[in-house]
């Protein structure tokens, strides 16, 4: 059996300041930005070098943002420092790194409070 997780549905209130935040801030690539009728957006969105994308937009039914929000995605770096100084140089408010032992770690949340990991892990630390 085989099973591929490629898609994340986040929840936010304001589809047009998430998409910014997330294309303009973040650095994610805008892959759909669509109004399919009867008010449904969906907007697709892929962190650089990732094969799991998130959605966003209004009328999805399962993207509702009183249902609450996604905590702690992780997005996985090669190399924390500088994929945190760009991020900061991007106008991100994102935490200082912790080292946790070989497992390194930023976090930042979008507009709406979806939270977000960096992650960084030694080449040194063992399964």
């Amino acid at each position: 059996m085989e099973m591929k997780l490629e898609l994340v549905p986040l929840p936010v209130t304001d589809t047009e300041r998430s998409k910014s935040f997330y294309v303009d801030t973040v650095g994610f690539k805008l892959d759909h930005d669509v109004e399919p009728g009867n008010g449904m957006r969906i907007i697709q969105l892929t962190p650089p070098g990732s094969a799991c994308s998130v959605v966003i937009g209004t009328g999805m039914g399962n993207n509702n943002p009183e249902d609450g929000t996604v905590h702690n995605l992780h997005l996985v770096v090669a190399d924390i420092s500088t994929t945190r100084e760009q991020l900061v140089k991007r106008g991100l408010a994102i935490s200082e790194i912790n080292d946790m032992g070989g497992v390194k770690y930023a976090y930042f949340s979008d507009p709406d409070g979806n939270s977000w990991a960096l992650q960084e892990i030694s080449t040194t630390v063992k399964p």
